[in-house]
């Protein structure tokens, strides 16, 4: 897996490590932090899909996952 990351990537990582995001059904499952959509459509399910974010009933807080954390810190 590429685990390369962008720096959107990276600020909503560091976002969700802070606990400012959460996955809200009533816009489609999109990612939202403080409130608000982000505004790149694919990143929420990007960094779902890798393993880096997870999301637990929903709607509800996302949160950083082990490996997600790791990467942080990487950085």
């Amino acid at each position: 897996m590429n685990t390369t990351l962008s720096n959107r990537d990276r600020a909503v990582l560091r976002a969700v490590a802070s606990g400012r995001c959460a996955i809200s059904t009533s816009m489609g499952d999109a990612l939202v932090v403080d409130g608000l959509c982000v505004s790149d459509q694919f990143v929420g399910p990007r960094l779902l899909a890798a393993g880096f974010i997870a999301a637990g009933p929903l709607p509800g807080p996302a949160r950083l996952t082990a490996s997600g954390a790791a990467l942080l810190e990487a950085v």
